[in-house]
């Protein structure tokens, strides 16, 4: 019982960066019916620049508690991520908005090799140890060990998903995303602004990715300039798993993935002696998600991907 509960626990810390990312995912396709491939190389950004914002905490102020540390990163990496997002979108996406589907997928691919090329230029391509400024100490919850950093990433992560919601459901703002995510055209007529709705979308999907990188790196005690190639690809992943374009299914998707990785890894690489154990946990996503798709290839929640592309 006590494997069970410490699989969940990592499952569900695994999930919650997913569904960080899966959100970017799912909103810019929601809005433009586009799959920015680059969005996990914005978490990369994310976790390079809260790194060397950390460092830069650590050597003005090494006496501050650790949250206050790690929040400090966050909000460092938050609107670089964001500039880079809204750079993108300016820049290689806007002119691409009635091109062929093909055209903005190769261009994604492409922003994302520049993206990894800059990051390597300037933060080097060895893997770079990440500050650890939380307390190593980690909680017992029903037998399973919980680390304080996994803490707050579950606490951050239920707090910006619970935001974005009441932002979509209950706002001005979310109700023109809703109508621009319908019809663009039509909701230009009703006197919104298209663009600045796109923007915003970036802002949002670059500023959730942002805290999933600090946090990811903050985990995984590691940052590299490749290191968003595996959990963008994973997002996405969740995306589709629960149902592109829809947040609540990016959110579920997300979980499962993570549960499932988890649960996967530790269940049946015990069952197969190793053989398939952590170091093979990517293909149970994948198996899973195959599975999905073939039986509902509109993902769980339903989103009507077929008539959308």
């Amino acid at each position: 019982m006590e494997t069970f509960v410490q699989q969940v626990v990592n499952g569900l810390v695994l999930g919650s960066m997913y569904a960080l990312v899966a959100l970017g995912y799912t909103m810019v396709y929601g809005v433009l019916n586009l799959i920015n491939f680059a969005h996990g190389d914005v978490l990369m950004i994310g976790a390079m620049t809260g790194l060397t914002v950390l460092k830069l905490v650590n050597s003005v102020a090494p006496n501050l508690p650790g949250v206050v540390k790690l929040g400090i990163a966050i909000a460092g990496a938050i609107p670089v991520c964001v500039l880079v997002n809204v750079l993108i979108e300016r820049i290689a996406y806007r002119r691409l908005r009635n091109a062929p589907r093909l055209a903005p997928l190769i261009t994604a691919i492409g922003i994302s090799v520049l993206l990894q090329t800059f990051a390597m230029m300037i933060w080097g391509r060895n893997p770079i140890p990440f500050p650890q400024v939380m307390p190593s100490d980690s909680l017992n919850i029903g037998g399973a060990l919980i680390s304080q950093s996994q803490v707050m990433l579950l606490i951050v992560a239920a707090v910006c998903m619970g935001g974005l919601v009441l932002l979509v459901e209950k706002t001005r703002l979310g109700r023109a995303m809703r109508a621009t995510s319908e019809n663009p055209r039509i909701a230009s007529l009703m006197g919104v602004d298209a663009n600045r709705i796109v923007v915003i979308t970036f802002a949002i999907g670059a500023a959730l990715a942002a805290v999933a990188g600090v946090m990811w790196g903050a985990i995984y005690a590691s940052s590299h300039f490749a290191m968003g190639f595996v959990p963008g690809i994973k997002a996405f992943s969740a995306a589709v798993l629960g149902g592109i374009g829809n947040i609540y299914g990016a959110m579920l998707g997300g979980i499962l993935l993570g549960l499932i990785e988890s649960l996967g890894a530790g269940y049946i690489g015990d069952l197969t002696g190793g053989f398939l154990g952590s170091q093979y946990q990517d293909i149970f996503a994948f198996i899973v998600l195959i599975a999905v798709l073939t039986l509902r290839p509109s993902g769980i929640v339903g989103e009507r991907v077929a008539d959308r592309a």
